[in-house]
């Protein structure tokens, strides 16, 4: 995939986002900070971001990242693709059958594996300590709806 081409699946990706923060419903509570800004801030960044990196790969100034110089794949290219999306991809099934913590660990470990770190206890630890922070700033402090940290399957 070319650097342009990339350009445009980030900006399309981000557009779903931007989409999906129109979804996000008005808090019936007056707060000076509802539920749509962090996600209406990071989708924002992730666009200009995209736009930026657009704009270079069109002036020629980015290089393929997946090919190396000779033209050829670089190794491990489709495991780091595959860990990255299957983290995601985790994250989505099991959210609501194991609440918000687990499978955002297991999507951070997936994320952590496609630049390769690799997996282990360790990669655990960090990628569950943030994940539990994200929950209790979002859910408890923000007061943002993400389902519980964890839920047992019944």
């Amino acid at each position: 995939m070319t650097p342009f081409r990339l350009a445009l699946c980030l900006l399309a990706l981000g557009l779903v986002g931007a989409w999906q923060v129109t979804l996000i419903p008005e808090s019936p509570i007056q707060m000076p900070v509802g539920p749509i800004l962090t996600p209406a801030v990071v989708v924002g960044v992730l666009l200009v971001i995209a736009l930026v990196y657009g704009l270079s790969a069109w002036r020629g100034r980015q290089v393929d990242a997946v090919l190396g110089e000779d033209g050829h794949p670089l190794p491990g290219a489709n495991l780091r693709m595959i860990m990255l999306l299957g983290g995601g991809v985790a994250f989505v099934l099991l959210a609501v059958p194991l609440g918000f913590v687990i499978p955002a660990t297991l999507c951070g470990m997936g994320v952590a594996r496609a630049f390769d770190e690799p997996l282990g206890w360790r990669s655990a630890l960090v990628c569950g300590s943030i994940a539990l922070i994200f929950w209790i700033l979002f859910a408890k402090v923000l007061g943002v709806g993400l389902g519980p940290a964890v839920a047992w399957p019944v």
